[in-house]
């Protein structure tokens, strides 16, 4: 008999491309992903994957039992939603993932007071800047930015919430050190998988060609603190921060629209309404900061 557990592990390497890669995204080490693999292809009595220097290419065999698998799966996954969807108690596990930014500047006290007034819900929070899958149930409620509703999946339930506006940031320290005549370059800050958006390219302030680049929004924001340079912050991480100032003659620009998204079954739920409710009006009440009208001084 087939354990479906085995075949969980087969559509993981298919999908990544790599055992490595599905070890990450399965949350196990690199042995367990060959060891499942393997026990399926013994089971099976076929080669699944080809291991080539770039990776694992699926075989002709691994692409026949992929289209059975990716049924088995959808099954497996309309199955527990609809069970999940029943589960009208207030008791259990809410899986919730959103940008580690919006976990780490804005909505953690927010969840923390769900948490406190639900004590009896065991939260599992994901801040992560990969898209989680709703419909295969790695979480149950996604916080995103949306930039075009059309990209919206139609199986998904939305809750729009407020808009989301970045700016154009630098230390008020490095700014006091320009006015004064300080020679140092400043450079452009940037996540390394961005670049510098068009819009941010004018204001009083001009950055040297070099940019100093980074891999992640934590390091981002330390780098600018440090008065290295001037760099693009969402206004609910920029103008709450006493060490930083938007960058003279800038203007903001629209990120997009967060939304609150869950999966057709699982808003049925107790939890997962009680939840999107209390967050869906704690956005509201942050529409302000998000949309970069919090007071800001030079």
């Amino acid at each position: 008999m087939i354990d479906w557990d085995d075949v969980r592990y087969f559509l993981a390497v298919a999908r990544a491309g790599s055992v490595r890669a599905a070890a990450q995204r399965l949350g196990v080490n690199h042995a367990t992903v060959l060891r499942r693999v393997g026990q399926l292809e013994e089971r099976l009595g076929v080669q699944m994957f080809e291991k080539l220097p770039s990776g694992y290419r699926i075989t002709s065999a691994g692409e026949e039992i992929l289209e059975l698998a990716d049924r088995m799966e959808a099954t497996s996954n309309l199955l527990e939603g609809r069970v999940f969807g029943r589960d009208q108690s207030v008791r259990g596990l809410l899986r919730v993932t959103l940008a580690p930014p919006l976990s780490t500047h804005l909505l953690m006290p927010d969840l923390a007071e769900f948490a406190r007034l639900h004590p009896d819900i065991e939260m599992d929070i994901s801040s992560s800047g990969e898209l989680a899958n709703l419909t295969n149930r790695e979480a149950d409620v996604a916080i995103r930015v949306v930039y075009d509703r059309k990209s919206l999946p139609l199986n998904l339930h939305g809750l729009k919430g407020p808009d989301l506006f970045g700016g154009v940031y630098v230390s008020r320290a490095c700014i006091a050190a320009r006015r004064a005549g300080a020679p140092d370059p400043i450079r452009w800050i940037v996540i390394s998988a961005h670049g510098v958006p068009d819009w941010a390219g004018e204001g009083e302030v001009r950055a040297a060609e070099v940019p100093f680049r980074v891999t992640d929004a934590g390091s981002q924001l330390a780098a600018v603190r440090q008065g290295l340079g001037i760099t693009t912050l969402p206004c609910f991480v920029g103008d709450a921060d006493p060490l930083l100032v938007r960058v003279p003659g800038t203007d903001l620009h629209m990120y997009g629209t967060l939304w609150l998204l869950t999966q057709e079954e699982a808003r049925k739920t107790k939890r997962v309404r009680l939840f999107n409710d209390f967050l869906f009006r704690r956005l509201v009440a942050h529409a302000p900061l998000l949309a970069g009208l919090s007071p800001v001084s030079d």
